[in-house]
């Protein structure tokens, strides 16, 4: 994916100068769609293209919002920057340039940025297909957009009564963190649903799917029994470590639980679809929980019998690792924007729209697939023009759009919030940083706990509902 700038500089060294110059300034500044940067690179949807660009405006302020909340960065531009007192006299950002840094930074730099989400959202209501202005504007003027981004997130820093906004803001971002969380648990579910559901339709024809499915299903077991056992043995000792032996006698219990609810002869009756696959997702999602969770608790130090402070309850090859803290900072700054710019792509397809609605296809006309997230013949049709000129685009939404806009941009909106609880340490934002962040907190342990938990009683409820009110209908 090309910034357009970047194709525009490399549009003037092709032998068409002018016309790929005018190419690549249409889709800065018009409704074109973006190409990748050079022939060599494949032809690439319109669709696919433009959430790549809004992932990179939100890749962007996340990277900043990560400098903001580093005092390496602070302590290395005030070394090297010639005049950073003066600057930061000149621009009334404090002697240091302390209101530019901090937790009251990214919360007003994510307002900006949570606040162009949602009025784009606002703006693609109720659009089917990309004729449209609406959707010329959702599709393009990418230079326009980064300004107004920008502009958002500058102006933040002149919202009067900065203690007031930052007080009632927090709770906003709460709301609105917890709530991305809870999307991501309910597609978690609605997909291990899904999967069961298309690969028992394919047994009808070859019985070979069972054999898929009992593979599957003792592997997903097998990753979840043996994570664990093994945080039982490195997370917890003999003597001490009670609250990591608690949770974990807890969760396995839990994922025991939903395997036998799963299975009863009661909800089999209501739900035939329902079945050990679907148990084993969870419980390897509720492992996955309870390692992060476990590696996020602030270590336990003690005194042994010599009088030296010792680490206790935490693996013992982990602990030289988390002593060069640049590294760990920047290892898990990237897995921690990889992971929540993959939950915004994967969670803002049409089907996944249709599932939180309730929307489901029927069984019958389930195709069993490997790869069976997407349709048989792709997400959206290609409209190939071998023969046409001018950029490297397929428009594939002129019959109908391949993913709701409105939908998209909440959950990039959502996922703003998200992205400022998370690096701000949630609730304990004032001695937070990205040195630390890894190293251990109180708030994200019990949040990706209460995640854990809400994960299972959501999958419990798909499970028991049909038993609860026997007069609806269920589709799952």
């Amino acid at each position: 994916m090309c910034v357009c700038v970047a194709g525009l500089v490399l549009g003037l060294e092709k032998k068409n100068t002018k016309q790929e110059a005018l190419l690549q300034l249409a889709c800065c500044c018009g409704s074109a769609g973006c190409s990748l940067c050079c022939d060599c690179c494949p032809r690439i949807r319109q669709s696919l293209s433009t959430r790549f660009m809004y992932a990179l405006y939100f890749i962007l302020v996340v990277g900043l919002c990560c400098i903001m909340m580093s005092t390496t960065v602070a302590h290395k531009m005030k070394e090297h920057i010639p005049f950073f007192e003066e600057m930061c006299k000149g621009i009334k950002a404090g002697d240091t340039c302390e209101k530019l840094v901090g937790y009251s930074a990214v919360y007003r730099v994510c307002f900006g940025m949570a606040c162009f989400f949602f009025i784009f959202c606002l703006l693609t209501l109720k659009i089917n297909n990309s004729k449209s202005c609406r959707a010329h504007i959702h599709n393009g003027f990418w230079f326009f957009k980064l300004l107004l981004l920008g502009a958002m997130c500058s102006g933040a820093f002149f919202i009067p009564d900065q203690d007031t906004f930052l007080n009632a803001w927090r709770y906003v971002g709460a709301i609105g963190g917890f709530l991305f969380i809870g999307i991501q648990l309910l597609l978690l579910v609605e997909f291990a649903h899904k999967w069961n559901k298309n690969w028992t339709a394919g047994t009808a024809s070859n019985k070979l799917w069972y054999a898929s499915l009992a593979l599957v299903t003792l592997i997903m077991y097998s990753v979840a029994t043996g994570g664990l056992v093994s945080m039982a043995v490195f997370y917890t000792q003999k003597d001490g470590c009670m609250e990591n032996k608690i949770l974990l006698g807890v969760n396995g219990g839990l994922c025991l639980l939903i395997s036998l609810v799963a299975i009863s002869p009661s909800v089999q009756n209501r739900q035939p679809h329902s079945g050990l696959l679907q148990s084993g997702v969870i419980s390897c999602y509720v492992t996955y929980l309870t390692f992060s969770a476990l590696s996020s608790k602030p270590a336990e130090v003690v005194l042994d019998e010599h009088g030296k402070n010792i680490t206790i309850c935490v693996p013992n090859f982990g602990q030289d690792l988390y002593k060069d803290e640049n590294l760990v900072t920047i290892l898990g700054t990237g897995l921690l924007i990889g992971c929540i710019l993959y939950s915004c792509l994967t969670s803002t397809t049409r089907s996944s729209s249709d599932a939180l609605q309730g929307r489901y296809a029927a069984p019958e006309l389930e195709i069993a697939r490997c790869c069976f997230c997407f349709s048989p013949g792709g997400e959206d049709t290609e409209e190939q023009q071998p023969g046409k000129k001018g950029p490297r685009v397929i428009y594939d939404e002129k019959k109908g759009t391949v993913y709701i806009y409105s939908y998209f941009h909440f959950v990039f909106f959502l996922a703003s919030l998200y992205v400022m609880m998370t690096v701000t340490n949630w609730f304990n934002y004032e001695s937070a940083n990205m040195e630390s962040f890894f190293s251990g907190s109180w708030s994200i342990f019990w949040v990706k706990m209460a995640s854990c938990w809400i994960c299972v009683l959501l999958y419990l409820w798909t499970l028991v509902a049909p038993l609860c009110c026997p007069t609806r209908q269920f589709s799952v």
